[in-house]
């Protein structure tokens, strides 16, 4: 589940967070960047989310990972010394990575990426449990923790970046090719990528996923109107607002709205808000682009990737991918 370029875990200061705010909502559609949804509270509720009966992707990840662990580490017959994960999450799916590729000698260092603490933490501790100790987290934006572990990615022999739960769906096409830049200028000939993508399915079933019929994806969007209460002196009903999701099948995108259930005043203090939205006027709070297998391809190989493995769970349309960086 994910905004426009704006990736899921990044996240800013109170001051950042105040000026997008101010711009967004200046926007016509009116906007706010997916990445806010990801506080505490939020990320608590994406995590009960990927547990719902209508949200199958992340098993369907966690199926192929458990499947091919072996093969992603060892691949090009030695393996990753050293694994960089971009938004763990609660570490689980990296976690039975390496759990399930058996033994590996030596063991690799990691470096998890997020810039929620709380979430650094409990991948930490979900990563423990495999018996590695070399876990340095990076309370930081994709960009920056790239950064940060650098001189770890040049004094490996190999380094595998890991981008799961098809955040890269969050970024619409210029941001998925500037982020798929970026990640491959860390990187040397020999390292690789691996990312989870949804792919495209029946629209009734990615509409149930994220509107479920219990509510939860409706609660992760409209906490961001909690959190513009409790951080920026907003003083918004949330049940002024309901949760929309729309399928655009000409951008291959499920949108996610907040839509005014009635003619409402916006006043926002801290960010300098203050706007009259009509009934049915609608914030876009998140997107998801669902793939096309070769467009990805494509897409992967423009920023200097090789497919090296894809692995398809024909149940619920999601790719496991491996890209080799190319010479």
């Amino acid at each position: 589940m994910r905004l426009q370029s704006a990736n899921a875990a990044v996240g800013c200061a109170a001051g950042d967070f105040a000026s997008d705010v101010q711009y967004y909502l200046s926007q016509h559609p009116r906007q706010l960047p997916s990445k806010y949804l990801y506080d505490d509270l939020g990320s608590a509720l994406f995590d009960a989310i990927t547990l719902l009966p209508w949200y199958p992707l992340s098993r369907a990840e966690s199926r192929l990972i458990r499947a091919n662990a072996r093969d992603v580490l060892f691949s090009g017959g030695t393996p990753a010394s050293t694994i960089v994960e971009l938004g763990p999450g609660n570490g689980t799916k990296l976690a039975s990575l390496i759990a399930s590729a058996g033994t590996i000698h030596p063991r690799p260092r990691l470096h998890l990426v997020d810039v929620s603490v709380s979430a650094l933490a409990r991948a930490a501790q979900a990563i423990s449990e495999t018996g590695i100790a070399d876990v340095t987290p990076h309370a930081a934006t994709y960009e920056e923790g790239i950064a940060e572990a650098a001189p770890a990615i040049h004094a490996s022999s190999r380094t595998i970046v890991v981008f799961f739960g098809s955040n890269i769906g969050n970024f619409d096409p210029p941001g998925c090719n500037a982020f798929l830049h970026m990640v491959r200028a860390a990187l040397r000939h020999g390292d690789a990528l691996l990312l989870g993508a949804d792919l495209v399915k029946a629209e009734p079933d990615l509409l149930e996923a994220y509107d479920d019929p219990l509510g939860v994806t409706a609660a992760f969007n409209r906490n961001l109107l909690v959190r513009l209460n409790r951080e920026l002196g907003a003083t918004i009903d949330p049940s002024a607002f309901e949760h929309r999701a729309i399928w655009n099948a000409e951008e291959s995108r499920i949108e996610m709205h907040l839509a005014s259930t009635r003619d409402c005043r916006l006043v926002i203090p801290a960010a300098d808000v203050d706007i009259r939205m009509t009934r049915g006027e609608t914030i876009w709070t998140e997107s998801s682009y669902k793939y096309d297998l070769p467009d990805l391809e494509r897409t992967l190989r423009h920023a200097g990737f090789e497919p090296a493995s894809i692995w398809i769970d024909d149940v619920d349309r999601f790719a496991l991918v491996l890209a080799e960086v190319r010479a």
